[in-house]
């Protein structure tokens, strides 16, 4: 009996050598330098402008990406035979007048306001002090039909990127309570406030939620507090009346596209499980010229690579399937806040629980051809496989080296990390987000002609056999214990 366990052990083993051998084969097969420079040349070519969203520019990069999943065979799903998911947006034009009025002083925009969030209205409502509008400072306040008026950020942190991310809780906790607006005083000098006036001048790109929205978004407005005298006034008197005025809010609607397109799996258990290999392929479009008086910001890096990166696996998956079906995803208007990946997981046409896999791709540039940098990396059980792949084409996976970024809830796997799909992103190579990862990073100087083509085969090749396997795996991947997001993964999987 010992003989026949070890005999059926070793068979096991031999075939899963093989197997790992035929799947680096297989991805040999496919993957192409010249065909990843020919892809990237024309997805970030000057004709292209950058791939602004919205532009005639970017749906040109969209049937250019949708006839190449045609070629290879991959299927649209039933619910979008042309592979286009359209996305409904709107053009937000920023306001000409937004005041704020309270204890006989009114401030005004630009000077002293700044509307993150919320439509065209006057409020007059009373204000209530909730502090930093932490959940204990919510816990037991009646804000109801109020104006929540709370200090900007947290305590003992000054980090722009982390105030960014409280402010969302904030909003959202004062939704939930029936709040009518709230007003963060805000004091943070390492993102000083003309810096933050000029960034928000423009208006903005969103999501056109009119048709499931119950009612208009919160009221969300930022007021200059430097030497933090409202904050004491506030702290003192707890409650007064506050009129809030917004207009001159113009609104423009129209629709963009994310690509969708699959390939069944193998497995007749399997192929009920998807992986979604996905990237974003818009970028910023035209702006400021640089030195040399170029304004097309052509996003070689940020996202053609990773557009084609998820090419490159789609040609190899349809030709060669896995166990797994194969869901391919190219997101719209990642540089407009991740909408297109949050559309897709609130719109998806498949149930989220049939797709037990996100592997993104996304890049903001690299400075060692060394590594790949998988965000994420150590957050899911797929990690030994990635490791191999990367190991198998001459390169070392390592982990986020820049958390101060927060670069994991930067790009589109996040919106599916929130729904429970484990999800990190294969980057290229960086040990900081420094030198020529800031030098290309959202700047016209990040055109084809700058990147390294046999790094990126290598990059490309370790990506492909990563999906290879993770999609030939006989268990699952998963969020490890103890992760953020593994209670989410155990509710959407039961």
């Amino acid at each position: 009996m010992k003989k026949l366990f070890l005999l059926a052990a070793t068979t096991l083993l031999t075939s899963a050598v093989f197997a790992q051998k035929d799947d680096k084969k297989i991805t040999d097969a496919t993957v192409n330098k010249a065909k990843i420079e020919s892809h990237i040349y024309f997805l970030a070519s000057d004709e292209l402008k950058g791939r602004q969203t919205p532009s005639p520019e970017q749906l040109i990069a969209a049937r250019y990406l949708t006839t190449q999943l045609q070629s290879y065979g991959v299927k649209p799903l039933p619910a979008y035979p042309d592979y286009l998911q359209p996305v409904a947006m709107r053009t937000v034009s920023a306001p000409s007048e937004v005041t704020v009025a309270y204890n006989n002083t009114t401030f005004l925009l630009k000077e002293s306001t700044l509307k993150l969030d919320g439509e065209n209205i006057s409020l007059d409502a009373e204000g209530i002090f909730l502090n930093y509008g932490t959940e204990e400072d919510f816990k037991s306040a009646d804000v109801k039909g109020k104006v929540i008026i709370v200090k900007a950020g947290l305590p003992q942190q000054t980090n722009p990127r982390a105030w960014m991310s409280a402010r969302q809780e904030k909003a959202k906790r004062a939704t939930e309570k029936g709040a009518v607006g709230i007003i963060e005083l805000y004091a943070n000098q390492q993102l000083p406030w003309k810096l933050l006036t000029s960034y928000f001048k423009g208006g903005s790109v969103e999501l056109d939620e009119s048709t499931t929205k119950a009612k208009p978004s919160l009221t969300h407005i930022w007021l200059h507090d430097p030497e933090g005298k409202e904050a004491v006034y506030w702290t003192d008197s707890k409650k007064a009346k506050v009129q809030i005025k917004i207009s001159g809010i113009a609104e423009k609607k129209f629709n963009t596209y994310n690509i969708v397109g699959y390939v069944e799996g193998t497995d007749a258990k399997l192929k009920n499980e998807y992986i979604a290999y996905s990237a974003h392929y818009d970028h910023i479009g035209v702006g400021n010229p640089n030195e040399k008086g170029d304004t097309i910001y052509n996003g070689a890096r940020d996202n053609a690579v990773g557009s084609v990166t998820v090419l490159s696996a789609a040609e190899n998956l349809a030709k060669y399937p896995t166990k797994r079906s194969a869901l391919f995803i190219l997101f719209t208007g990642e540089e407009k806040g991740l909408l297109g990946s949050r559309w897709f997981v609130e719109h998806s046409p498949l149930e989220l629980n049939k797709i037990v896999y996100c592997f993104n791709s996304d890049n903001a540039g690299y400075n060692d051809t060394s590594i790949a940098t998988i965000i994420g990396l150590g957050r899911t059980t797929a990690e030994g496989f990635i490791k191999k792949a990367c190991e198998t084409y001459g390169l070392k996976a390592t982990d986020d080296p820049a958390p101060e970024q927060g670069l994991f809830d930067r790009s589109d796997n996040v919106n599916f990390a929130k729904k429970g799909i484990p999800a990190p992103t294969f980057s290229m190579g960086f040990t900081s987000f420094s030198g020529d990862v800031t030098k290309f990073y959202h700047q016209a100087s990040d055109e084809p002609s700058t990147l390294d083509y046999n790094y990126l085969y290598k990059f490309f090749s370790a990506y492909v056999y990563s999906c290879r396997m993770i999609g030939n795996a006989p268990a699952r991947p998963f969020w490890k214990t103890g992760d953020k997001y593994f209670d989410a993964g155990t509710q959407l999987y039961k």
